[in-house]
């Protein structure tokens, strides 16, 4: 068989050319799918006799990165992946665009229909027949057979995740700048929080308002570009901007956040239509620089200006009238109206006209139509805030971080610190958002909570403005809790309905992956994922541990310590004593301290049993990858243990742990050296050779020798 390592252009024994392939692995998270979908590619490739190179995009960066060599060569490319991935240097090649898990379960399967694939179009990163294929993958006639679970996800779903994921930095700097800001230099005066002109305070002040002004035009201009690749940022975030600001189309409040969702869309797909068109050829390099930015922005701008402009403001405009008629009515039900406004869409026209009705009868001696919009703004941040620490297993740990930057947000009257939940999961933060607002309002309604200020949260409480203070926080703290209560069982519900749709994936395409896995060849010789020229497997499945372990990593491991010496000796296990995983937790606990860098046991392990209640580090193949981010140990360091009859670990693919790695890293080091070893771990362990010798190691000593691979 055909070496792995041989370059691009070479072929087997027999002279015959072997076909070329190129893969892109990626998942939100960068971590463990990212190498686990370039292992099983790479192993694949080489069971079926076919050249491939695969780039991981992951949280340590771009690895093995495609030269131009690569691709002009590459009979095709398969990106498996479960974010955004340009695929405009992939013009006139074809692609196969499936999720992550589909890289993972069915290889093989993948390598057989890139053949078939549609050709990537030369426009941009979704070229017509690249979207023609996402289309038919997305729904529910996809050929690639993992069940829903597995394939890619919707054009549209990734590219509102790409426009989030670039605003959060935006609402958290700029919400956290004017939160502090407020809390330290801000005076209740009839006028609102104000902080005094020339002051540093107000300094700071400024330099978060410029953050909050630069979110949403952030959010619809990466909206667009995931849609319509460079030539579409420009028109994506004028338009953004022009969504964001009313002034332009004589409207108070402007579109907000979701008028933002609304041009990064309209900006996305005007620019794919305006690439279809053909044109000379002298003109195709001015197209995307020149020519198709300024026909987007100028046709977006004006039609938002003219044509959604003026029917935005007209129903503003009557809608604060039919509020001004309502102030005569039960007090409960303005409150409950004031609550859904102010959380539909948080600091939206629709929050704002109910914020400036409000404000604008402090003036005429009527405080409690304030006092009831005051109740209702900190609910959304703050309730998502703590839905977040409730479950935190339905959230990333980007959306958890977000969450705590929400809560502080929330004490301060901030309601856009929920805007990134509210993009990311419309359909159930919203509603929860509003139910948890009218609760809020119509309690602060009911009990004639009056404000002075035009402002809310409780900063304002704090500061002297709210009559009525102890039920303006019990119905601040009851909508908080409506809010998340509400939110958790909404994703929840959706979480299950996905999850039953991918049931018969898990029980037969993960087992069928995994066996595929165990029965092929020998060993694998090259580490796709990481272009680093892996050192190969041993002559044989059952080989002497350590056979297949060469030069360097031999070395290292007689040296005692492989991982950059945070796995020695002394952290090593032949035969774990607990038969369950938290026994198993606190066993190697105690063997991580024999290395001298764990300061409380007892910490580590509570630490990675919070971690498991978050979600199982199992990562099937019989292997586990428990994980503490601690201050309880001063330098990172790594066990490994083996369980003969396997312990329960809630591995996807329904195996019991067999193989079990523990990490366990200061908390300054829970971020780029923490990635690495996960990711050194997870891309090595996809190497079914590499895990029989792991298996068959007889002591400490051959296991060592053995982990002296892992580079």
């Amino acid at each position: 068989m055909t070496d792995p390592a041989r370059p691009s252009g070479g072929g087997d024994v027999s002279g015959e050319k072997r076909p070329k392939l190129l893969a892109v692995t990626a998942c939100p998270t960068g971590i463990a799918h990212t190498y686990m979908a370039a292992e099983k590619l790479a192993q694949a490739a080489e069971r079926l006799g076919v050249e491939m190179k695969v780039e991981t995009q992951g949280s340590i960066g771009s690895e093995n990165v495609f030269s131009d060599n690569d691709v002009s060569e590459a009979d095709g490319v398969i990106v498996a992946a479960d974010k955004d991935v340009d695929r405009s240097r992939f013009a006139g090649k074809r692609v196969l665009a499936v999720g992550v898990a589909e890289g993972i379960r069915h290889p093989e399967q993948l390598i057989e229909q890139v053949r078939t694939a549609p050709v990537q179009g030369a426009a941009g990163r979704d070229g017509a027949a690249a979207r023609s294929a996402d289309a038919a993958l997305s729904g529910g006639g996809g050929s690639s057979g993992g069940g829903g679970g597995g394939k890619e996800r919707s054009l549209a779903y990734k590219a509102l995740m790409n426009g989030v994921s670039y605003m959060i930095p935006f609402v958290v700097v700029g919400g956290l700048l004017i939160a502090i800001s407020l809390a330290l230099g801000g005076q209740a005066t009839p006028e609102g929080l104000v902080i005094p002109k020339d002051s540093f305070w107000m300094d700071v002040n400024n330099v978060g308002v410029i953050g909050f002004k630069l979110m949403v035009p952030v959010l619809s201009g990466y909206i667009a570009y995931a849609i319509g690749d460079r030539p579409a940022l420009v028109p994506g975030m004028i338009g953004g901007w022009i969504a964001n600001d009313g002034s332009l189309y004589d409207s108070e409040a402007g579109a907000g956040f979701i008028g933002a969702i609304v041009t990064g869309f309209l900006a996305g797909y005007l620019v794919l239509w305006i690439k279809k068109v053909e044109v000379p050829k002298f003109a195709r390099p001015i197209m995307p620089i020149i020519v198709i930015p300024i026909l987007a922005t100028t046709a977006l701008g004006l039609f938002f200006v003219y044509v959604i402009g003026s029917p935005i403001a007209w129903v503003f405009e009557h809608l604060t009238s039919w509020l001004s008629g309502m102030t005569g009515t039960s007090a409960i039900l303005l409150g409950a109206i004031l609550g859904l406004m102010i959380a539909f869409d948080m600091g939206g026209p629709v929050n704002k006209t109910a914020f400036l009705f409000g404000a604008g009868l402090i003036a005429t001696g009527n405080q409690t139509v304030m006092g009831m919009c005051a109740a209702a703004i900190p609910v959304m941040p703050l309730g998502q805030g703590l839905a977040t620490l409730i479950r935190r297993k339905l959230y990333s740990e980007q959306e958890r971080e977000t969450g705590m930057a929400a809560l502080f947000m929330g004490l301060f009257g901030i309601s856009e610190g929920a805007i990134p939940f509210a993009a990311a999961r419309p359909a159930q933060v919203i509603p929860a958002n509003m139910l948890g607002g009218a609760v809020a309002g119509a309690m602060a309604g009911m009990a004639g909570v009056t404000d002075a200020v035009p402002h809310g949260g409780p900063i304002v409480a704090a500061l002297g403005a709210v009559g009525g203070v102890p039920m303006f926080f019990v119905a601040v703290a009851i909508g908080v809790v409506v809010t998340a209560v509400t939110t958790n069982a909404l994703i929840g519900i959706k979480e299950r309905g996905r999850r039953s749709g991918v049931a018969v994936a898990v029980g037969s395409g993960a087992r069928a992956g995994a066996m595929a896995a165990g029965s092929s060849f020998a060993g694998v010789g090259m580490s796709a994922g990481a272009g680093d020229g892996a050192v190969g497997a041993g002559a044989g499945a059952g080989a002497e541990a350590g056979t297949g372990a060469v030069g360097a990593p031999v070395a290292i491991a007689e040296q005692g310590g492989v991982l950059s010496g945070y796995l020695t000796g002394q952290t090593v296990k032949v035969l774990l004593d607990s038969r369950d995983k938290d026994a198993a937790i606190r066993e190697m606990a105690e063997m991580l301290a024999a290395s001298g860098n764990v300061r409380d046991v007892d910490e580590v392990v509570r630490v990675a049993l919070a971690r498991e209640k978050q979600g199982t580090t199992g990562l099937g193949e019989e292997i586990a990858i428990p994980h503490a981010k601690t201050d309880a140990v001063s330098e990172p360091v790594v066990g490994f243990a083996r369980s003969a009859e396997g312990i329960e670990w809630g591995s996807l693919d329904g195996t019991k742990a067999k193989l079990v790695f523990m990490i366990s890293v200061p908390e300054a080091a829970a971020g780029d050296e923490h990635l690495r070893i996960l990711a050194l771990l997870s891309r090595k362990l996809m190497d079914t050779g590499f895990r029989e010798r792991l298996s068959a190691a007889p002591d400490e000593t051959a296991i060592l020798r053995v982990l002296g691979e892992i580079q």
